[in-house]
C-alpha cells in the first residue's frame, strides 16, 4: 500500500435502511483513509429522485456515526450530494460527444430486437456514425473502442481485462439529457479527487466502462478493490427481502456498536493470527485491503452474537447498567415505568451481564423483579411442579419467612435443609421456587435473585403458587 494519503469514498443512495454490507464497505474505506492520513469523502448519491427521503440520508449519517465514522474526525469529509453536481455531468456529456467519444442514438428496444433477433444481444452500434444531432428521447452513447483490452488494476483480484469488442456503446444520457449513473459516479469522483475505490463486487461489471470513461475525460483512473459479496447460511447474497441485513435493525435489538464493528471487519479479512476480539484501533492498525479474500463472506448471526457476548462481558458495571437502560425503561419494559428501581436493577446486574448475549435479552432475565407478578412460563410450570411441589413451596413459606436476614446465603443453607427434608438434591428443590417467584426454570441465580426481590413479595409468590397448585390438584388428593 503506497504511503501518500488516500481520498477515497463511501457512496450511498438514501433509498432505505443502512445494509450491513454498506457498513462493512464504509469501515474498510475508513480504516484506509486514516491509515494513510488521507481522506474519507461522504457522497449521497441522490439523483433517483423517486426512491430517495431525507430520513433515510439521516439514517446513513447516524449509522456511520453509531461505528465511529463522522464530521468529528478531521479525516471525514462530506456529505455530498451528486444531484448537487449535476451540471457537471451535463457538462461532461456534453464534451464526450463534442470530441466525437459520444454520440446520439434514436433506437428503441424493439428496433434493437428487430435488427438482431434479441434485446438480450446488446447494443450493435447502429447509430454510431449517423451524425445524430439532440432531440428529446435519443440517449446519449459513449463510442467503446473497436480494439484492445480494458485491464483494471484490482487491489483484491489482481488485473482482470475486459476485451472492448466484448464492451457495448453503453448509454451515458437519457433521452431526456440527464446523465446517467456511470457518468455521474466518474465526474463525481474525479470532482472530488478519489484515488482509491473500495466497494462491492457487484460493481465490477462496470468498472471497464467507468474507467474507459475516466481516460475519455484525460484523468488516470484510480485504484480499484472490489469486496466480496456477503452471504447468508444458504451461501446466498444477503438481501432485504428475505435476511436480516439493516444495521440499525441490529442495534436495536442490542447489539453494541463495537461488536459489529468487530465483526464486520473480519467479514473478509482477518489479522493474520487467531485473535478474532480486537478493539477499532488495533483493527485499523492491522488492516489491508490487499489482503481483503476474494471469495464471499458468510454473515454468521450466531457468531456475531458470540462476538457481542464478549464485548458485553467487557463492559464496567457501570457501562453495563447504562447500556441496558433503553430496554429497562418505556417503550421497551413491560412494567410499568415507576416500577423500575435502578438501585434493585444494579445488585443482579453483574449476574445478568454474564449471561446474556444481547441487550434486548435482559428483560427476560429481570422482568420478575418489575411486575407485580412474574410471567410464568407454561412450559416451566409443568417440568417444576411434579408431586410433592406443593408441599415443598408450603414449608419454603415457612422457613424462609422465618429468615432474621434476608440473603442470599442463608436463603441457600435453609433451602438445603428443606430440600433435605423432601428427599431432593438441591437444584431439585430449586425448581418450583424458581418458577414460583421468578416464572421460569431459567434464568439468574436463585438466591440473589430472591434477596433481590425481597421477603415480603417472594413469600406472597410461593404461597400463590402453593395456591394454584392446589386448586389444581384433583378432588381427593
Amino acid at each position: 500500500m503506497s504511503d501518500a494519503p488516500l481520498r477515497v469514498r463511501f457512496a450511498p443512495s438514501p433509498t432505505g435502511m443502512f445494509h450491513v454490507g454498506g457498513a462493512r464497505s464504509a469501515l474498510y474505506n475508513w480504516a484506509v483513509a486514516r491509515q494513510s492520513g488521507g481522506t474519507f469523502v461522504l457522497r449521497i448519491e441522490d439523483t433517483d429522485a423517486a426512491r430517495n427521503k431525507p430520513e433515510w440520508i439521516d439514517g446513513i449519517i447516524s449509522a456511520l456515526a453509531a461505528i465511529g465514522i463522522s464530521g468529528a474526525d478531521p479525516a471525514f469529509e462530506g456529505p455530498y450530494f451528486q444531484s448537487h453536481n449535476a451540471d457537471r455531468h451535463r457538462e461532461a456529456a456534453s464534451r464526450l460527444q463534442i470530441e466525437g467519444r459520444a454520440y446520439y442514438c434514436d433506437c428503441t428496444r424493439e428496433m434493437l430486437k428487430e435488427r438482431t433477433g434479441s434485446e438480450h444481444l446488446g447494443y450493435d452500434g447502429f447509430c454510431r456514425d449517423r451524425g445524430l444531432a439532440y432531440e428529446p428521447g435519443r440517449a446519449m452513447r459513449f463510442r467503446t473502442p473497436d480494439e484492445g483490452e480494458t485491464v483494471v488494476v484490482d487491489l483484491i483480484r489482481g488485473e482482470p481485462s475486459f476485451p472492448n469488442s466484448a464492451i457495448e456503446d453503453f448509454v451515458i444520457a437519457r433521452g431526456d439529457g440527464s446523465p446517467v449513473f456511470l457518468l455521474a459516479n466518474v465526474v463525481d469522483d474525479l470532482d472530488e479527487r478519489i484515488t482509491q475505490v473500495i466497494r462491492g463486487e457487484e460493481h465490477l461489471s462496470n468498472t471497464p466502462k467507468q474507467q474507459l470513461l475516466w481516460e475519455a475525460l484525460g484523468a488516470t483512473p484510480p485504484t480499484w478493490a472490489h469486496l466480496p459479496v456477503i452471504v447468508n447460511e444458504k451461501r446466498q447474497k444477503l438481501s432485504k427481502r428475505r435476511d436480516k441485513v439493516a444495521l440499525e435493525d441490529y442495534l436495536a435489538d442490542g447489539y453494541l456498536p463495537e461488536a459489529m464493528v468487530n465483526y464486520l471487519m473480519l467479514l473478509g479479512w482477518g489479522p493474520g493470527d487467531d485473535r478474532e476480539i480486537l478493539p477499532y484501533e488495533e483493527l485499523e492498525r492491522l488492516f489491508r485491503i490487499e489482503d481483503v479474500n476474494g471469495s464471499s463472506a458468510f454473515f454468521d448471526i450466531k457468531k456475531l452474537t458470540a462476538f457481542n457476548g464478549e464485548y458485553i462481558r467487557a463492559l464496567s458495571p457501570a457501562a453495563f447498567v447504562s447500556a441496558c437502560t433503553p430496554w429497562l425503561t418505556a417503550p421497551h419494559a413491560t412494567w410499568p415505568a415507576e416500577a423500575y428501581d435502578e438501585a434493585v436493577f444494579e445488585t443482579v446486574a453483574p449476574l445478568a451481564q454474564t449471561r446474556i448475549a444481547v441487550l434486548s435479552e435482559i428483560t427476560s432475565y429481570v422482568d420478575f423483579l418489575f411486575l407485580d407478578e412474574p410471567v410464568r412460563d407454561d412450559a416451566s410450570w409443568s417440568k417444576a411442579m411434579k408431586a410433592g411441589a406443593a408441599d415443598l413451596l408450603r414449608d419454603a413459606a415457612a422457613d424462609l419467612g422465618a429468615l432474621p436476614v434476608w440473603e442470599a446465603e442463608p436463603l441457600k443453607a435453609a433451602l438445603e435443609a428443606i430440600a433435605a427434608k423432601h428427599g431432593l438434591k438441591l437444584g431439585k428443590a430449586q425448581a418450583p421456587i424458581r418458577v414460583a417467584v421468578m416464572g421460569r426454570t431459567v434464568g439468574l441465580p436463585l438466591f440473589e435473585s430472591l434477596e433481590a426481590l425481597g421477603r415480603d413479595r417472594a413469600l406472597a409468590r410461593l404461597e400463590a403458587a402453593r395456591a394454584r397448585l392446589d386448586a389444581e390438584a384433583p378432588a381427593g388428593e
